[in-house]
């Protein structure tokens, strides 16, 4: 009768363990896009080669950057005169009885004078002259051509102090902040990172910031380090600023790791999330089953194909099919996707089975 009893307590207990669900990391497939399971806000899109173009069209989310970058441009290597620039000028006369210089003098150095918020700068016995937009040499011969009346034989040698609007100004994220003067037209972003000390050592994952005529454009440092059109030609008044890219997305599931992700690059496609997950777990994951969800405004809901049809959308891989391969690797995760890999079915119940038989092998002995 002892044997008898444990035997039915442990057909019970068999019993409970084939009504419950075993301890999981992550949900099932059909739990996520069965037929119950999907409320009407939310739209179930398939990804396949054929299908990630007409996605990718679609509203981006998670991100109000702007992750538009100017064409490089190379200027020429002299500078031109702003608002605001320190202006010296030389002026050399062997003429006698010269206006500008004493007896016994060749040369005369005048005061600095600063270019006007109307682009001129003052000469004396010539009155107000208009530098603004010209380049140094351009100015010089303006200004000598206009002193010919009161000084037929003097020549003018010119000095350029860069101003406010010939500055660069280096905010943050960088050993040493700093209003930097261009020397000339063609200094590039990566310059003007390197002459401020180089990307501090406490960020992490630098983002670069132009910011230009009240319009702000951000690059990954990485993204700008490899690829030499994006090292672009700053202008006079830009704001450079380094910091932390704050854009993620979350993993949760039956990946090697779940965690929240930051962008270190970017653009992030759905394998390379994956891939920087850790892969998909080999004991419990379900390949036919990764999906990325994603949710959007409603003014981006749309029913002519140029948006999706529902607020929220779970987006649907089968990584083993070729044509959902291929779309994940051109699918890009957004910021504040949630990247889900399911777990699979099969392999709880082999689970079970194996418990199960464990179980009578040892409810036999008592036999």
């Amino acid at each position: 009768m002892r044997f008898v009893g444990l035997r039915a307590a442990l057909v019970l207990a068999l019993v409970s363990v084939a009504a419950c669900s075993l301890p999981r990391g992550g949900p099932i497939a059909s739990e996520i896009v069965g037929e119950k399971a999907v409320p009407e806000d939310i739209q179930v899109a398939e990804v396949t080669r054929q299908s990630v173009a007409q996605i990718a069209s679609w509203p981006k989310t998670g991100w109000h950057g702007h992750y538009h970058w100017f064409a490089r441009s190379p200027g020429a290597s002299s500078r031109i005169i702003q608002v605001g620039d320190l202006v010296t000028l030389t002026v050399w006369d062997n003429q006698e009885n010269s206006l500008l210089l004493g007896p016994a003098d060749r040369s005369v150095p005048l005061r600095p004078v600063e270019v006007t918020e109307a682009g001129t700068v003052f000469v004396p016995y010539v009155n107000d002259i208009m530098v603004k937009g010209l380049t140094p040499y351009q100015a010089r011969e303006k200004i000598q051509q206009q002193m010919t009346p009161i000084a037929p034989s003097a020549q003018v040698q010119i000095d350029v102090i860069s101003g406010p609007s010939n500055s660069v100004n280096v905010v943050t994220g960088v050993a040493t902040p700093m209003q930097l003067p261009l020397s000339d037209r063609n200094v590039s972003i990566l310059s003007v990172i390197a002459q401020s000390g180089g990307v501090s050592e406490t960020i992490q994952n630098p983002l670069v910031r132009l910011q230009r005529q009240g319009k702000s454009y951000e690059i990954p440092l990485d993204s700008l380090l490899k690829d030499p059109a994006k090292n672009v030609i700053v202008r006079g008044g830009d704001n450079v600023i380094v910091e932390e890219d704050e854009r993620y997305f979350i993993a949760v599931g039956s990946t090697e790791n779940e965690e929240l992700i930051y962008f270190h690059q970017e653009k992030i496609t759905a394998i390379e999330a994956v891939s920087l997950l850790g892969g998909l777990n080999d004991a419990r994951a379900n390949p036919q089953g990764l999906f990325i969800l994603r949710q959007y405004a409603k003014g981006d809901v749309r029913n002519d194909g140029t948006g999706p049809i529902a607020p929220h959308v779970i987006f649907q891989f089968d990584l083993t099919k070729p044509d959902h391969l291929f779309g994940a690797k051109t699918f890009q995760v957004y910021p504040g996707d949630i990247v889900v890999a399911s777990e699979s079915a099969v392999k709880p119940a082999q689970a079970v089975i194996a418990l199960v038989g464990s179980m009578f092998a040892i409810a036999n002995v008592f036999n």
